[in-house]
């Protein structure tokens, strides 16, 4: 465990904001995404389609046996559980290995004088105005970022580099390390929106006419002040949550989980078994930003995460035992081998269980007596072959320790084309109690 960062609670006793303040009352479609609900403070600061949303914390937090004083989410993400904990008046622990989002995270549950932000933004955009900005910062980028004149393709256009540049290095100049990281997320929230690419859940692709594509400088200082603007007003407005305090574990989360100190209950969801890298998802912020410096960088990163897809040669653990669901999923998946779009893919599957149970049994031995886990989980398939996430885990579950609560389905998501085309596979919620 590295990088443990923790705010020391207020002492005065103000008037918070309440988790309905923050939310309106919001009516939400279905508790595991926030897709097609009403955008939500803090939400826009970097786009999450598949996050799961605060109303669930909100659910699990008053439907648990066990009174929840300190919660833990061990796949951070976008910090929708740690964020909805600090309105809950919950102490939220979170770990995330990404630093990028572990930077996102952090940046919504501090607190700041938002006088002070508005000081650095002047700061900044002046830095900017006379600025002569060089691109030495992007040296280590790969050669597909920024355009030039012997390459075919690349994600951003000179001046837009140029104008990135001058925005990091102002934002860099910044005293205070907390607006530093502030910025960079606001920044980081726009890089594709400026860029010649769109991402989605298997990566990036370029967009259409991305060749004639302009963005002005104009355009450029026109959203990044905007989003700054709105972010600063959101800080102010929300400051005053019922929890201030958090830690924030920035690691690996099979080995960093047993390592939280105790807690009442926890709330995640985990990437799929769905082969989607979700590094690739933000390959643009971690390089820009500067998070990566080199493909040794990268592939250390990949390596920390959940064994959930086969775009690295990696050593797959061994499946673990315990769940009869789990041996019969392998058993099809290794004799439909040669019909699988990747080899890998039965090891991946055995390995993303192994690491689940690991998580599993890291919480288990922090949880307080009747606590509980709550996950939003999610099925996957390949080459016609059901792999039943929650069915597994909720034979894996006890062999740790644990009691099966509940187990409800929440949506159906569409298979993708690696996972054998237009089949719903579905989502559910997976509450465990330790006995």
């Amino acid at each position: 465990m590295d990088n443990l960062t923790g705010i020391p609670a207020g002492n005065v006793d103000v008037l918070h904001v309440s988790f309905n303040s923050w939310t309106q009352k919001r009516k939400v479609p279905t508790l595991g995404t926030n897709a097609g609900a009403e955008k939500l403070p803090f939400q826009d600061w970097h786009h999450f389609k598949e996050a799961f949303t605060p109303e669930l914390v909100a659910k699990a937090a008053k439907g648990s046996k066990r009174e929840l004083l300190r919660c833990a989410d061990p796949f951070g993400g976008s910090g929708t559980t740690a964020l909805t904990c600090q309105f809950l008046g919950v102490e939220p622990v979170t770990i995330e290995v990404n630093p990028y989002l572990a930077d996102l995270i952090e940046a919504k549950l501090c607190t700041y004088d938002s006088d002070d932000l508005v000081r650095s933004l002047g700061q900044i955009l002046r830095r900017v105005h006379f600025a002569k900005p060089s691109l030495k910062r992007f040296a280590t980028l790969p050669p597909t970022f920024i355009e030039s004149h012997n390459k075919e393709r690349w994600i951003f256009n000179k001046p837009v580099a140029y104008q990135i540049a001058a925005y990091l290095d102002a934002i860099d100049a910044l005293p205070d390390q907390s607006h530093r990281r502030f910025f960079r997320i606001q920044m980081g929230g726009m890089l594709v929106n400026v860029s010649n690419v769109v991402i989605n859940g298997k990566g990036r692709r370029y967009r259409r006419n991305w060749v004639s594509r302009f963005i002005s400088s104009h355009e450029f200082d026109t959203l990044f002040c905007e989003r700054s603007q709105k972010a600063i007003l959101e800080v102010h407005t929300h400051r005053l949550r019922k929890e201030q305090r958090y830690t924030l574990i920035r690691g690996d989360c099979r080995k960093a989980t047993a390592e939280i100190g105790q807690i009442d209950g926890a709330i995640f969801s985990p990437p799929y078994p769905n082969s989607f890298d979700y590094t690739d998802v933000y390959n643009v912020e971690l390089w820009v930003l500067g998070y990566l410096s080199g493909a040794p960088d990268n592939r250390v990163l990949r390596e920390s995460t959940l064994c959930s897809h086969v775009q690295i040669k990696r050593a797959y653990p061994l499946a673990p035992k315990g769940s009869k669901q789990l041996a019969w999923a392998l058993k099809r998946l290794e004799s439909a081998r040669n019909d699988l779009w990747s080899p890998w893919i039965p090891e991946m599957v055995g390995g993303y269980f192994h690491d689940m149970k690991l998580v599993l049994e890291g919480l288990y031995s922090q949880l307080a007596s009747e606590g509980e886990a709550w996950a939003v989980v999610g099925d996957s398939q390949y080459a016609g072959v059901p792999v039943p996430t929650a069915e597994i885990l909720a034979e894996l579950a006890p062999t740790v320790g644990y009691k099966v609560v509940n187990i409800e389905a929440f949506r159906s998501m569409r298979a993708s084309a690696q996972q054998g085309g237009q089949e719903e596979l579905d989502e559910t919620l997976i509450v465990l109690r330790k006995r």
